[in-house]
C-alpha cells in the first residue's frame, strides 16, 4: 500500500466515524421533533375544545362561529396559521449538519488522495465508484441547502453513506492498480462523472418519495379522525410539497442519467467498436432510464400523482441500487472489471 493510499484509507475511516456521529444527531433531532409535536398536539386539543365551546356559544347567540370552526379544521389537519413558515432548526440538527460538512471534507480528501495515488480518476472499480458516488451524494445534499432546506434528509444521507462505504470497504476494497485498456479513455471520465451526479440527485428524490408515502399515510389517518402516528412528520412539509420536490430532483437526475447513456455508448464504440451490445450492464442502465422516463411522463401527462407516483420513483431507485450491487457482482459481461 502506497503512502497516499494509506492516508486515503485513514481519511475514509475518519469520514465514516464522523458521518455516524452526525447520523446520531439527526436521529436526536427527529426524536425532538416527535416530542415537540406531542406537546403541540396537546395544545391543539385544548384549542379544539376552546374552539368548540366558542362555536357553540356563538351559534347559541347568533354570532360568528368561523373562528371556532377554523380552530377545529386546523387541529384536524395538524396545521396551524404558520403552516409553511420556516421551522427553527434545533441544536441537534445544526450540530448534525456541521458534522456532515466536516465528514464530507474528509470524504473528499480520501477520494482525491486515492486519485492522486493512482494517477487517474478514482472510479475504475466498485470500491472507487462507491467512494466517488457517495461523495457526490453528500455534496449535492449540501449544495441543495442553498436553494431549499432539506436538512431533514440528513439521517438518510449520512446513514446511506456509512452503509455503502462500510460494505464496499469490507467486500470490494482493492489496492491501486493500473487501468485496463478499455477504461483508459476520457469518455470514462465523462460517463462516470454524469452517472455519480445522477445518482446523487436520484438519491435525494428517493428519500423525499419515502417521506411522501409516510406523510400521506399520516394525513389520511388524521383526516379520518384517527391518530396519525409518526409525530416527527408534523414539522415536515406536506405530502404534496414533498412530491413536488421529489419530482423536480428526479428530472435533474434523469437528465444526467440520459447523458450517462449517451457517453457510455460513445465510450463503448471507442473501446469495443460498437455503440450498443446488449451487455447486462448496458441493459440495466437502459431499464433505469425507462423507469425514470415513465415516472416523469406519467406524472406530467397522465396525472399520476400521490402514492402511485412515489412508489414508481422508489422502484426506479431500487433498480439503480440493483444495477450497482447485484448486476456488478453476479452478472458477467464486458463490465465485469467493475467488480474488481
Amino acid at each position: 500500500m502506497s503512502e497516499l493510499e494509506y492516508f486515503s484509507t485513514i481519511a475514509l475511516y475518519s469520514a465514516m466515524i464522523v458521518y455516524a456521529i452526525a447520523f446520531v444527531f439527526y436521529v436526536v433531532d427527529l426524536a425532538n421533533r416527535s416530542g415537540d409535536a406531542s406537546v403541540a398536539k396537546q395544545r391543539s386539543e385544548g384549542g379544539v375544545r376552546a374552539g368548540a365551546d366558542a362555536a357553540s356559544a356563538a351559534a347559541a347567540t347568533g354570532g360568528d362561529a368561523s373562528g371556532g370552526t377554523a380552530t377545529l379544521l386546523r387541529a384536524a389537519t395538524g396545521t396551524s396559521d404558520r403552516a409553511g413558515a420556516k421551522q427553527p432548526r434545533s441544536r441537534a440538527l445544526r450540530i448534525g449538519f456541521s458534522l456532515t460538512v466536516l465528514a464530507f471534507a474528509m470524504h473528499l480528501a480520501a477520494t482525491v488522495l486515492r486519485g492522486i495515488g493512482a494517477e487517474r480518476v478514482p472510479w475504475a472499480n466498485m470500491y472507487e465508484f462507491a467512494l466517488t458516488a457517495t461523495c457526490a451524494i453528500v455534496l449535492i445534499f449540501l449544495l441543495v441547502q442553498f436553494f431549499v432546506d432539506l436538512r431533514f434528509l440528513g439521517a438518510l444521507i449520512t446513514g446511506l453513506s456509512v452503509l455503502f462505504l462500510g460494505l464496499t470497504k469490507i467486500n470490494f476494497y482493492v489496492e491501486i492498480v493500473p487501468l485496463q485498456p478499455a477504461l483508459d479513455s476520457y469518455w470514462l471520465v465523462i460517463h462516470i462523472l454524469v452517472a455519480v451526479l445522477a445518482v446523487g440527485f436520484l438519491t435525494l428524490s428517493f428519500g423525499l418519495s419515502v417521506l411522501q408515502l409516510m406523510q400521506t399515510r399520516r394525513e389520511v389517518r388524521i383526516a379520518a379522525g384517527e391518530p396519525g402516528g409518526m409525530d416527527f412528520l408534523a414539522s415536515f412539509p406536506r405530502a404534496v410539497r414533498l412530491e413536488d420536490l421529489a419530482y423536480r430532483l428526479a428530472i435533474i437526475g434523469f437528465v444526467f442519467w440520459t447523458f450517462t447513456l449517451i457517453a457510455g455508448s460513445i465510450w463503448a464504440e471507442r473501446a469495443w467498436s460498437r455503440y450498443w451490445g446488449w451487455d447486462t450492464k448496458e441493459v440495466w442502465t437502459f431499464v433505469i432510464w425507462v423507469l425514470y422516463a415513465g415516472f416523469i411522463h406519467a406524472r406530467a401527462t397522465r396525472g399520476w400523482r400521490g402514492t402511485r407516483s412515489a412508489w414508481l420513483n422508489v422502484i426506479a431507485y431500487a433498480a439503480v441500487i440493483f444495477n450497482f450491487t447485484i448486476v456488478n457482482v453476479f452478472f458477467k459481461g464486458l463490465h465485469a472489471y467493475s467488480g474488481l
